[in-house]
């Protein structure tokens, strides 16, 4: 692997204003609406927490949806990979399930969830 393995984050919340509110004042940061893409409802709401692709680390979102639970299992990373349909495939074949199969999201690629072994869900990200 030629890049760091993960690429995004997604924190869980029932109350975006409140949410957006503590990590502003935590991080001292200022949260970005990042809308749906085009053509694409998701039915969610996200705040991103904004970075620079030229340097290291992974930026993500807060993201409200409904029937998504926050709280203590509320937090996805998501790991870049080539094509994320192949990788829930190897998912499936390593003793996980695939959660959401592999979806566009316009501009920003596809994402694809799964559960792993233990019952944990993670997301693959690719740009085709």
């Amino acid at each position: 692997m030629s890049y760091n393995p993960v690429v995004w984050f997604e924190i869980y919340v029932a109350d975006m204003a409140r949410a957006k509110a503590f990590y502003e004042a935590v991080l001292d940061i200022e949260l970005k609406l990042l809308p749906e893409p085009p053509g694409i409802d998701m039915g969610m709401e996200m705040l991103t927490f904004q970075g620079d692709p030229t340097r290291a680390g992974a930026t993500g979102a807060l993201v409200r949806m409904d029937g998504v639970p926050q709280g203590i299992a509320g937090t996805i990373v998501y790991f870049g990979c080539d094509d994320c349909g192949k990788r829930t495939e190897r998912a499936v074949t390593a003793g996980g399930r695939i959660h959401t199969p592999r979806m566009s999201i316009g501009p920003y690629g596809f994402i694809a969830l799964c559960h792993d072994s233990e019952g944990n869900v993670f997301g693959l990200h690719s740009m085709s």
